[in-house]
């Protein structure tokens, strides 16, 4: 039986190789032996997010902001998978976190911009 370390391993390197339907195999194997391994579930969360299972990937990027408030990565793609789900009212909460977080990132703006404009259209 392969190691959670193993296994994030594994997946981390099917990410980086932007294969995310298998990058999302071993990581949620992993998740599974280390639930409390934040690393590991934000790993899942960019392999669903790119496999476009983004209301998983909202799951786990949740997950990991309850743990790590001060995450502005984990934010940020919090708020990218309900953007994709159309979800753009909800978005808007974890998306000014990023922004507000990393003042520095030009992208969190963006985003967060955009949810404003299409949760205003709503």
């Amino acid at each position: 039986m392969e190691s959670a370390y193993d296994l994030y391993r594994n997946g981390t390197e099917l990410l980086d190789g932007r294969d995310f339907h298998a990058a999302a195999v071993p990581l949620r194997r992993a998740a599974e032996l280390e639930p409390d391994k934040m690393s590991v579930r934000e790993a899942l969360g960019r392999a669903y997010f790119g496999s476009q299972r983004y209301r998983e990937g909202a799951a786990e990027f949740g997950a990991v902001v309850a743990r790590e408030p001060t995450n502005d990565y984990a934010h940020f793609c919090l708020g990218r998978c309900l953007q994709s789900l159309g979800d753009h009212a909800r978005a808007r909460a974890p998306l000014t976190m990023a922004a507000r977080l990393r003042p520095d990132r030009s992208d969190y703006r963006v985003y967060l911009e955009r949810s404003v404009r299409a949760a205003e259209a709503d």
